[in-house]
C-alpha cells in the first residue's frame, strides 16, 4: 500500500520523469532563490480615477525615470531622459504626436530601438530569461531576445544585429516594435502590484481599472470598504446595492455605471420621475464634462438621487431590525422624525430638517412600496447577471482578501478596531468574541459565502453590509455613518463621525508591534501598509506612523479628496533594498504631458537605508520555491530508493 507521500511523488514524476530532469529543476530553483527580489508597488484608494491610476502603472510610480537616469547617466541630457520616460510610458501617444519627436527617419528608429533594448536589458537583470520571455510580446519575442542577448563587441555579431534591425525597418515594423519594447519595460520595471483597497466609488471609471487588473500578470487586492459595498450588492444585499447607486448619483457617474455594466436603470428613472421633484439638497456634488449630461438629465439624476437615498434608508432600517445583534437601533432615524413639524430628535435635541422628501413613507416607515420592491429587485437581478460585473467580482474573490501577509509585511485597508485602552475591540457574534485577526477572518468568510450563494438579503449579505457601516467593522472604524444627517440636517455637529481609537494608537510603536505579532510577524523589518484615511498633507500630517512601522498610502488619488489632502495620493515601492514612498501631484492629461515633454507628477522619498539586499529566498515567493525544492529533493531520494531513472511502470 503506497503512502500519501509516495502517491504525491508518483504524480510529481509525471512532470519530472528522470533524475536529470529533477536535478536540472533543482539547480534552476536554487539559482532563482539567489536573485534579488523584484520591485513591488503598493497603491490604495484609487476610487475610480483610472487615468491617474494608469499613469502610476505606466511610469512604475517614477521607477522608469529612475532606471533611465541610472543607466544612461551623462550620456543623455535631462530633457532627453524626460522624453524617453514619456515614450516608454505612452509609446502610442508619443509616436502619434508629430511635435514630440519631429524627425523620425531610419537613423532615429535605430537609435531609439537601441536605447530601448539597452533599457529593457537593464530592467531585466533581476529576472531569469524564462521570466523575461513571458513579459515579451509573442510576435516579437524571438527578435527581441536575439537583439537583447547579442554581444555587438564581436564584429560578426554586430553585423548580425545590424541586419536584423535593418530588415525590421525595411518591413516598416519600427513603430510597432518600439511600442512592444516600451510595454515590455513597463511590465518588468514593477514585478508585483498590491492594491490595498477601494477601487470603486467616487470616480467614474472603476470598470476600466478592473479591466486593467484582470489583465495584470501579478496582482493581489486587499478589499476596501467601497469594494466590499459592491461585493455585498453582488452577494444579494439590497441595502449595499442602493448605497453604491446612491453614491454614483451623488458623485455624478450613474450613467457611466449603467453603460459600463449594462445595468437596467429604466424602472428606477421612471419611478423617480413619478414620485420626486427637483431638490437642491440632492444636486450631484461633482460636475461632469460629458455632453450627455444635459439640464434634463441632471434634473432626472437629482430625482433618482432622492429615490435611491430613501430606499436605502428604508432597507437599512429593515436590516437593523432583523439584526438586534448589530446594536444599531440608534440609526433607525425615520422613527425619530416628526413629519408634521419636519424635525428630528437626536440625542435629546430637536433639529429642523432640510430638503425633506419622505412622501413614499408608509405607516411602517421602513416598508418599501410595491413599486420600490419592483425597482430594487429589477436592479439586483441586472447587477448580479451583468457579465462584466461577474468577471470583476470574480477577480476580487480570486485575487482579494481582507488582509495579506506578504514578504513579512501586513497589508489591510481599514483598521483593527481597538478599545480605549489600546487592546483589540471584539465583536460579539452568537456569544463568541471576534477581535484582531479573527475579526478579519470572520468577515472574509461572510463575504465569500455571500458571493457564492448570491441570495437576496441573506445573513451573510447582511454581515457584509455591517462590514461597510458597522461600529466594530474593520473596514469602517467609526461611531456611525452620518449619511442621513449630511443630507437633511444643516447643523454640522450632527455630521461628526468619531474614529475608532485605532487611528490614534497606530501612531505608536507599541500598537504597531502588537498588531504585527497578532499576525505572527516578529521581524524588526516588518511593516503595516494601510489605506482608507486620506492623509492631510496640507495640514502637515505624515503618511509614516508608528515610528516608521506603518505607512498610510491614501493621500488623495480621488479628486473628491484633493482639496483636503493637497496632493493626488501616495504609492509605495519596495525593491530589494527597501521601501520608497512616492508622493503624486495631480495628473492632468497625457496631452499636457506631451506638451511639457516632462513628467514631474511624482517625488520619491527613501525610507530604508543601509539594509541588506533582499533576495528571492527571503520572500513569500521564496517560501513557495523552498517547498518545491524540498519536494523535488524528496522525489530524487524516492527515485534512488526505487533505483528508478524513468517513469514508474504500473
Amino acid at each position: 500500500m503506497l503512502s500519501t507521500r509516495e502517491k504525491y511523488y508518483q504524480m510529481l514524476e509525471k512532470e519530472f520523469s528522470t533524475k536529470e530532469a529533477v536535478m536540472t529543476e533543482l539547480i534552476n530553483l536554487e539559482a532563482i532563490m539567489h536573485l534579488p527580489k523584484g520591485t513591488e508597488l503598493y497603491i490604495s484608494d484609487i476610487h475610480g480615477e483610472f487615468t491617474a491610476f494608469d499613469h502610476i502603472l505606466r511610469t512604475g510610480a517614477g521607477n522608469i525615470k529612475e532606471k533611465i537616469s541610472l543607466l544612461f547617466g551623462d550620456r543623455l541630457t535631462e530633457h532627453e531622459k524626460d522624453k524617453l520616460t514619456i515614450l516608454v510610458a505612452y509609446p502610442r501617444e508619443s509616436l502619434d504626436d508629430k511635435d514630440f519627436y519631429a524627425y523620425r527617419d531610419c537613423s532615429w528608429y535605430r537609435k531609439k530601438i537601441r536605447q530601448l533594448l539597452e533599457l529593457l536589458a537593464f530592467c531585466s537583470t533581476k529576472y531569469t530569461r524564462s521570466k523575461v520571455r513571458k513579459a515579451l510580446p509573442k510576435q516579437y519575442m524571438y527578435i527581441i531576445e536575439e537583439l537583447m542577448y547579442t554581444d555587438t563587441n564581436y564584429s560578426d555579431k554586430a553585423a548580425y544585429f545590424d541586419q536584423i534591425l535593418a530588415h525590421l525597418l525595411d518591413l516598416e515594423q519600427g513603430r510597432p516594435f518600439i511600442i512592444a519594447l516600451c510595454q515590455s519595460i513597463q511590465r518588468l520595471v514593477v514585478d508585483h502590484l498590491h492594491v490595498v483597497g477601494d477601487i470603486y466609488d467616487r470616480g467614474p471609471e472603476a470598470d476600466k481599472i478592473m479591466d486593467k487588473l484582470c489583465r495584470h500578470p501579478s496582482v493581489d487586492i486587499q478589499w476596501g470598504n467601497h469594494d466590499i459595498l459592491w461585493m455585498g450588492a453582488y452577494a444579494g444585499s439590497r441595502a449595499c446595492l442602493m448605497t453604491l447607486l446612491r453614491i454614483a448619483a451623488r458623485y455624478n457617474y450613474l450613467y457611466e455605471i449603467e453603460q459600463a455594466y449594462a445595468l437596467n436603470l429604466r424602472p428606477l428613472f421612471m419611478y423617480a420621475e413619478e414620485h420626486y421633484q427637483k431638490n437642491p439638497i440632492f444636486t450631484p456634488k461633482e460636475k461632469n464634462s460629458s455632453a450627455s449630461y444635459s439640464i434634463e438629465s441632471l434634473d432626472s439624476l437629482e430625482k433618482v438621487h432622492q429615490a435611491l437615498s430613501i430606499i436605502q434608508f428604508k432597507l437599512e432600517g429593515q436590516l437593523i431590525k432583523r439584526h438586534p445583534d448589530f446594536q444599531m437601533e440608534d440609526r433607525l432615524l425615520f422613527e425619530k422624525i416628526d413629519y408634521d413639524k419636519e424635525t428630528i430628535q437626536l440625542a435629546g435635541k430637536e433639529y429642523p430638517l432640510q430638503g425633506a422628501c419622505f412622501q413614499t413613507l408608509k405607516k411602517d416607515v421602513h416598508q418599501l412600496t410595491e413599486q420600490e420592491e419592483y425597482v430594487v429587485d429589477t436592479l439586483l437581478t441586472s447587477f448580479q447577471q451583468s457579465a462584466k460585473m461577474q468577471e470583476h467580482m470574480q477577480l476580487l474573490l480570486d485575487k482579494g482578501s481582507m488582509y495579506l501577509v506578504y514578504n513579512q509585511h501586513l497589508l489591510f485597508h481599514g483598521c483593527l478596531p481597538l478599545k480605549a485602552d489600546g487592546s483589540f475591540l471584539p465583536l460579539n457574534i452568537a456569544g463568541k468574541d471576534y477581535g484582531g485577526k479573527d475579526l478579519l477572518n470572520f468577515f472574509e468568510e461572510q463575504i465569500r459565502s455571500g458571493c457564492q450563494s448570491q441570495e437576496k438579503d441573506s445573513s451573510a449579505a447582511d454581515w457584509i453590509w455591517y462590514c461597510w457601516t458597522g461600529k466594530i467593522s474593520p473596514q469602517f472604524g467609526k461611531s456611525a455613518m452620518t449619511t442621513f444627517e449630511r443630507y437633511f440636517i444643516a447643523d454640522k455637529t450632527t455630521h461628526k463621525e468619531i474614529k475608532n481609537p485605532y487611528y490614534q494608537f497606530r501612531d505608536t510603536h507599541e500598537t504597531c508591534q502588537m498588531i504585527l505579532e497578532e499576525f505572527a510577524l516578529y521581524s524588526p523589518n516588518s511593516r503595516i501598509i494601510n489605506g482608507h484615511t486620506p492623509v492631510k498633507v496640507k495640514s502637515g500630517e505624515s503618511p509614516i506612523k508608528g515610528e516608521g512601522m506603518l505607512f498610510v498610502i491614501d493621500g488623495g488619488l480621488s479628486k473628491a479628496y484633493q482639496k483636503t489632502t493637497g496632493i493626488a495620493g501616495y504609492s509605495l515601492l519596495n525593491n530589494s533594498y527597501g521601501f520608497q514612498l512616492v508622493t503624486h501631484d495631480p495628473f492632468e492629461s497625457v496631452k499636457n504631458l506631451l506638451d511639457k515633454q516632462a513628467d514631474e507628477t511624482s517625488l520619491k522619498r527613501v525610507i530604508d537605508k543601509d539594509l541588506k539586499r533582499i533576495l528571492i529566498k527571503d520572500t513569500t515567493v521564496g517560501d513557495s520555491l523552498e517547498e518545491q525544492i524540498e519536494n523535488l529533493t524528496g522525489l530524487l531520494n524516492y527515485q534512488d530508493k526505487n533505483d528508478n531513472t524513468g517513469p514508474i511502470s504500473n
